[in-house]
Parts: C-alpha cells; structure tokens; sequence
C-alpha cells in the first residue's frame, strides 16, 4: 500500500465505523419507544422506525445529502470530500439524517398513523433537515454556529417539529381528564427501555466522535478521545443528576426518568464535547438531566402529550447544549442564540403547517375506536404480545 494513502484509508475506515455505532441508535430508538408505549401499539412503533430509517435514508441518498453539502441533482453529485472517502462521508451523514424523526417518532406515538408519518419523513430528509444542515455544517450563513454533532442540527430541528407534530395530533385519549388532571399510562416493558437507553448511549460515541472526521493523526486521535469521554461523562452526570431529583423528590428510583435524564446529558454535550475540558462536561450533564426531570411535568401542564419525554430530551436539552458551548467555551453566546431562534422560527412553523396540510390531504391522527383497541391490529395486523390482556385505556 502507498504510505500517503494510510491517512485516507484510516479516516475513511473511522467514519464508516462511527456510521455502524450511529446506526446502532435506531434499535435503539425503536426498543426505548416500544417499552415506554402500551402493549397495543409496540408493533405500529418498530415498523414506524424502521420505514423512518429506510425511507429517511433513501431520500438522502436521493437528494438531501446534495441540498445539505451544496451538490447539484440527484446521488452525490457535486459534492467533495476531503481525507476520506466521499462514500463514507455520505454513509456518516446519511446516518445522522433517521435520528432527526426518530426524535419525533416516540413523541407522537399511540395516535398517529403510520403512512400519513413517513410522508412528513420524505419531507423531513429532503427538505428541513437539509436546509438547517447546511446553513450551519454546509458553510451557509449560520456556519459560525458551533454545533459539532447536532445539539441544534438535529435534536432541536427534530424537537422543533415534534412539538408542532404534538399540537397538531392532540393528546392521547383519556391522558388528561377534563380538569386538567394528568392521568399516568405507565410503559409496557421496562427491561426493553433500558436496552433502547444503553443502546442509544453506547450510538452516541459514533455520533460525537465521528464527528471529528479525521483519527490518522496524533492530534486528531487525541480529539476523538477527548470527545468520546466527554460524551461520556455528560451522560453519566445527567443519569446522576436525574436520579439524585426523582429521588429526592418521590424517594423511589425511576428508571425511566434516569435514562432520560441520562440522554438529556448525551444532547447537552453534543454541540460542545469538542471544545470543552474534563469538568465542564459534568456541569452540562448534570444540568441537562435535571432540565429534563422539571420540563416533563411542564409540558403534561400544559397537555403537550409527549408519551416518551422526547420534548424534554432533545428541544430542551438541544437549546441548552447550543448555549453551553457559549457558557463554557470561547464561542460568542449571540452567535450561538441566533443559530438556536433562526432554527426554531423555520422549523416549528414551517413543520407545523405541514402537518395540518397533511391532516387535511390525507389524515393524520387513527379513529377513536382504533386508538381504543391500539394502532397494531389497525396499522401492521398483527400483535406485539397477541396472548397479553390488552388495556382498558
């Protein structure tokens, strides 16, 4: 082999690696959503992640990836990768673009169908998400914007229109009485949860670190593992500072609220692991968990009817992580406002006006009857747990 080539070849090798570990997060997107939600509707929340991942993926490949990185028409054409494989660089991109609606996919679960969802998914990877990508990673006018792997990019554009997705669907049925009191639908399958949770966090060192690019170099490799402890420690503080609350606060151990409070660490981090120290990362973590323990009973207050908290992880936590590359590091905080405001005033309004459009068009939200008996039998004809008693609510 030609030594000039050894960098190449190794880059190129990294960013297909961190492309498998991002991957890795849609099981676990899909294995977090199917615990939290009731038995009736596991089936209709692991075919909406796996049609989001094939069809996200297929209309990047298309067109998004060229929109996102200046190209022109269809398949990668026009657009230059440097040090590594443009293939590669495609596969790394094409795996951050199903994690954008796998952020909504939970949120809007139990009551949204899944055809009318897949539709807002072509338009999703060909059009949003491309179009804030590149005015921030594709050296458009935000491209001042630090944002390494998608605190804002990803996590807000995708809470950003889950939350326009949530106003437009409306709450499940029976979640809030007419007094407004909040009526607990408790997850169907724990154990299943904490597999998504870890699975999600063990994809997160892919997304973080192979977003350095580059590990042929003493210097570069350094990075990647500063950005991968960094990730770490961020997750590790927002699962500490979540359980420490529920505790304090119940004197019982949620394990779900410890995960998200874990993943809301994982977000927090993800604009910054770059460009902060050791200790930083815990102060970010430990802030984002407990940003998520306080916005979940906010948002049910104000009957946003998020039934995995994904509100609460990626759009807080994708606001907050934007902003802490500002309070930790030397980036300038206007800067780091003006990409979070000019993200939200595109995305929310733009998301939510295509969701009644597809409401009105095709229909968005399953019947009453459908919702009662669960989305499985309805959508897939088939059951997740077919000998289980089903629930009463």
């Amino acid at each position: 082999m030609d030594t000039l080539n050894i960098p190449y070849v190794v880059d190129t090798f990294f960013l297909l690696f961190a492309s498998v570990l991002i991957i890795l997060m849609v099981p676990g997107f899909a294995m977090l959503e199917a615990g939290l939600v009731r038995t009736k509707n596991v089936v209709a929340v692991l075919t909406g992640n796996v049609m989001l991942y094939a069809i996200t993926s297929f209309i990047f490949l298309l067109w998004g990836f060229n929109v996102m990185f200046g190209g022109n028409g269809f398949f990668l054409s026009g657009v230059v990768a440097d040090g590594y494989s443009l293939y590669a660089y495609f596969f790394f991109q094409m795996a951050f673009v199903s994690k954008t609606v796998s952020i909504m996919s939970g949120g809007v679960s139990e009551r949204i169908r899944i055809v009318p969802f897949m539709i807002f998914a072509v338009l999703m990877s060909g059009f949003i998400y491309p179009i804030v990508g590149n005015t921030i990673w594709g050296g458009g006018f935000l491209k001042e914007v630090h944002d390494l792997a998608g605190s804002t990019v990803i996590h807000s554009v995708g809470g950003w229109a889950l939350l326009a997705g949530i106003l437009v669907l409306g709450a499940r049925r029976g979640r809030y009485g007419k007094e407004g009191q909040v009526r607990a639908i408790p997850a169907s399958n724990i154990p299943l949860v904490t597999l998504g949770g870890m699975l999600l966090w063990i994809g997160w060192f892919g997304f973080n670190g192979g977003s350095a690019f580059h590990i042929a170099t003493k210097d570069a490799a350094d990075l990647v593992g500063l950005i991968i402890v960094n990730t770490n420690t961020a997750g590790l503080a927002g699962a500490i500072s979540a359980a420490f609350i529920v505790y304090f606060q119940y004197k019982k151990l949620d394990i779900t609220m410890i995960l998200n409070g874990a993943l809301g660490g994982l977000v927090a981090i993800t604009a910054g692991a770059d460009v902060v120290g050791l200790w930083e990362p815990i102060i970010i973590g430990a802030i984002g968990g407990a940003l998520v323990i306080f916005a979940i009973p906010v948002f049910d207050k104000l009957q946003i009817d998020d039934p995995v908290g994904a509100l609460s992880v990626h759009l807080v936590n994708g606001i907050w992580g934007t902003l802490a590359v500002a309070l930790f590091a030397d980036f300038s905080l206007l800067t780091q406002l003006k990409g979070i405001i000019l993200t939200g005033l595109f995305t929310f309004p733009l998301s939510y006006v295509l969701f009644v459009i597809i409401k009105k068009v095709v229909g968005l939200r399953s019947d009453e009857e459908h919702e009662y008996v669960g989305l499985d039998l309805e959508e897939c004809g088939l059951e997740g747990y077919p000998e289980f008693v089903k629930s009463k609510v």
